[in-house]
């Protein structure tokens, strides 16, 4: 039952909230947003799981799909976007699917996330196969839209995850993976757009940055295939170059045309003492990976 859900209990720290004054109301959510981190940190063993099934999706040109609803479903499609110019991939490599589809971003969709076969539909529209995986978030971890997603992915072969924020959720028994966050009672009773989507926040950046690390998207901490699709993004680039390499900006200016503006190959490039080509030829053998082309 919904009342017996951790996330749905009142919070005694609260109990006067709407008589509180604006400091006290924000030092109380800051006292519970930092107890976020600490869930988390229990959680990692089945997070790493989940980050070695995802890179063994892409390495198998497979996809990390998220499915959700409301603010979880928001998430997920926030973290997919943002992989695309934080790692420079495709948009077809992290999909992000929210009950009600686009429109549902912006403005709730009524119905939608108590409907298991839209999901189906949903999952089927982008052709699962057995080489991705989905990953299901839900803070109350018992939506009906996420359980039937996790039901048809399991039903094709896909690895599947459930990401919830109270424990024994009724999503993670239609899940190979259990990630169970239990943030406990929101300072606004019930609303998991606080504590629970921090937490699922937090979860996603860890998944979505590990797993990408793992596939030769990062060098050092650098996003060596960040896409520069901007000023800003054109100068971190040259920046990148510069922290990779040593050498002056002007030099990483002139490396960064060179190699058309892909960081990865400027750097090897300069680390190698080697050609635009033979940068190319060798980031292809490693596979993207840039210590294993120098």
């Amino acid at each position: 039952m919904l009342e017996k859900l951790a996330t749905e209990r009142r919070n005694e720290k609260t109990m006067r909230l709407d008589d509180m004054s604006i400091e006290e109301m924000l030092t109380v959510m800051n006292e519970e947003d930092q107890t976020v981190a600490a869930v988390i940190q229990q959680e990692i063993p089945v997070i790493k799981q989940v980050v070695d099934r995802v890179i063994q999706s892409f390495q198998a040109d497979g996809r990390l799909i998220y499915i959700g609803a409301g603010t979880s479903g928001r998430l997920g499609v926030l973290d997919a976007a943002e992989c695309v110019p934080t790692f420079g991939v495709s948009p077809d490599m992290v999909v992000g699917l929210i009950a009600g589809g686009e429109r549902a971003l912006i403005k709730a969709v009524e119905g939608a996330e108590d409907s298991k076969t839209l999901a189906v539909e949903d999952l089927q529209a982008l052709q699962l196969t057995a080489n991705d995986t989905v990953i299901g978030i839900a803070a109350s971890g018992r939506t009906p839209y996420v359980i039937g997603g996790l039901d048809y992915a399991r039903e094709v072969g896909a690895a599947t995850a459930a990401l919830s924020c109270n424990k024994q959720a009724a999503i993670s028994e239609h899940a190979d993976f259990r990630i169970e966050v239990e943030t406990g009672p929101e300072v606004l009773t019930g609303s998991t757009r606080l504590k629970a989507g921090t937490a699922q926040k937090l979860v996603l950046n860890m998944i979505s940055t590990a797993a990408m690390i793992g596939v030769g998207k990062v060098y050092q901490n650098l996003m060596v295939d960040v896409q520069s699709t901007n000023e800003k993004l054109e100068i971190r680039a040259k920046r990148m170059i510069v922290e990779a390499t040593g050498v002056d900006l002007e030099t990483a200016a002139r490396y960064f045309t060179s190699a058309n503006g892909h960081v990865k190959t400027a750097i090897v490039m300069i680390l190698a003492d080697v050609s635009y080509s033979e940068a190319v030829e060798r980031l292809q053998r490693a596979h993207g990976f840039v210590r294993d082309a120098l």
